[in-house]
């Protein structure tokens, strides 16, 4: 286990586990479909973040990005299928992750906030757009900066 998360209630495990996961579905079905390059540039997003964070951050994203798909596609179907229906769900789980952050060191909560803004910003720009121009859409440009999380303040 992360050590970080060790005053985690069960909740609030499981929301950090998915809230990478939850900021995918979110930033895919934003446009109402989910696209698999998606998927995939989400997945590479987690990947990449991986190489370069720290030892627990690092932890955290090697468990998420193992099966990341089969993980994408067994939460996606825990939501209505259509966005207008799935969005307010997922903003509002996103939501929880505010408190969540209070709980942690916050030199972690913040690369984890830094890291979920990261795969929003990747899965935005792998699909859609015309020869690789406009790649964001309006309704994913509404959530890339995850608006539903407050970034964390150095204190």
């Amino acid at each position: 286990m992360i050590p970080e998360f060790a005053k985690l209630t069960k909740q609030e495990l499981e929301l950090a586990y998915k809230a990478p996961i939850l900021v995918s579905i979110l930033i895919a079905g934003a446009d109402g479909t989910v696209d698999r390059r998606e998927i995939i540039g989400a997945i590479q997003s987690v990947e990449k973040k991986l190489r370069r964070s720290t030892s627990s951050m690092a932890m955290l994203l090697k468990e998420i990005s193992s099966d990341f798909e089969d993980k994408f596609k067994l939460l996606m179907q825990e939501y209505p299928y259509e966005s207008s229906q799935r969005t307010p769900l997922v903003v509002e789980e996103l939501q929880r992750l505010n408190e969540l952050f209070t709980k942690l060191d916050q030199a972690f909560a913040t690369e984890m906030y830094n890291a979920l803004l990261a795969i929003a910003d990747k899965t935005a720009r792998s699909s859609g757009g015309f020869l690789g121009l406009r790649k964001i859409g309006p309704e994913e440009a509404r959530y890339i900066s995850l608006p539903m999380i407050k970034p964390i303040r150095n204190s």
